[in-house]
């Protein structure tokens, strides 16, 4: 039988969990972008005026959903950076800066979807006035999709990264 320390079982948890949330976090973000959404854009749901409602409500709450993951992340890669050894990935400055810098990156993407880009597109989107009808998109609707759309891919390269960084210091250190 093997001997593990307890430093070896805090060390593979950790490292478990952020795996497990990048995946988790990515695979949702890449079935809500290219599922859901088309989805509901090809059936023609985003043309009926009540959609901005329910846009918001899937967008809150996948957005509270990518915080904690974000938050799991960061505080796992930190975890792990506290608990480093000489095989460690973050085992100095010059390799533990890119794993934290995406992790930071990550999270402060997920804080601009909560608190900022979900709630411009939509009270860009609400229809306060009853008489007119509201077929056509707000001009600044086209800006803050494509803000979206690049933070989107920002968000899939660097946790696309950072996932490889972790998956690969977890094969190595089995």
């Amino acid at each position: 039988m093997i001997a593990t320390s307890q430093f070896d079982v805090r060390r593979s948890t950790w490292q478990s969990t952020v795996l497990f949330a990048l995946g988790f976090w990515l695979s949702g973000s890449l079935i809500l972008d290219l599922l859901i959404m088309p989805s509901l854009y090809g059936s023609g749901m985003m043309k009926q005026p009540d959609f901005v409602i329910a846009g918001y409500s899937i967008f809150w709450l996948f957005n509270r959903f990518e915080l904690l993951c974000g938050a799991l992340i960061l505080t796992g890669l930190l975890a792990l950076r506290h608990q480093r050894n000489r095989f460690s990935i973050i085992a100095n400055a010059s390799k533990s800066r890119w794993p934290l810098f995406l992790s930071l990156l990550l999270f402060a993407i997920a804080l601009i979807y909560t608190y900022i880009l979900t709630p411009d597109m939509s009270a860009l989107g609400l229809q306060l006035n009853l008489f007119e009808s509201g077929s056509e998109v707000p001009a600044g609707m086209n800006q803050l999709h494509g803000l979206y759309w690049g933070l989107e891919l920002m968000k899939l390269a660097a946790g696309g990264i950072l996932f490889r960084f972790c998956y690969r210091e977890a094969v190595s250190s089995l």
